[in-house]
């Protein structure tokens, strides 16, 4: 169900509430001081949730902006290619 965010006219903090899309109130109380928060316009939030595939998105998403720093250059993990002894590969084309 999608989460809806609604503004206190006094300048409380946002409430978040879920609600189904059949069922949103346009306003909801308060519950610092009472009065009618209005559901104001958000972006969608697709990415909420709790699986290992949101996990690995969220710290993704989390590096872009603040890679980790690091002390020195990280050393080549490069493999040599493997050299074939078959006669037959002689003939194919070389990169």
């Amino acid at each position: 169900m999608p989460t809806y965010v609604f503004r206190c006219p006094q300048a409380c903090d946002d409430v978040e509430q879920v609600h189904s899309m059949l069922t949103v109130p346009d306003d909801v109380e308060c519950p610092v001081c009472a009065e009618r928060a209005r559901r104001i316009v958000t972006a969608a939030r697709l990415g909420v949730g709790d699986s290992a595939a949101m996990r690995a998105h969220d710290a993704t998403r989390a590096t872009a902006d603040a890679p980790a720093v690091v002390s020195s250059v990280p050393g080549s993990q490069r493999r040599s290619t493997p050299v074939t002894t078959n006669p037959l590969h002689r003939r194919l084309p070389r990169p």
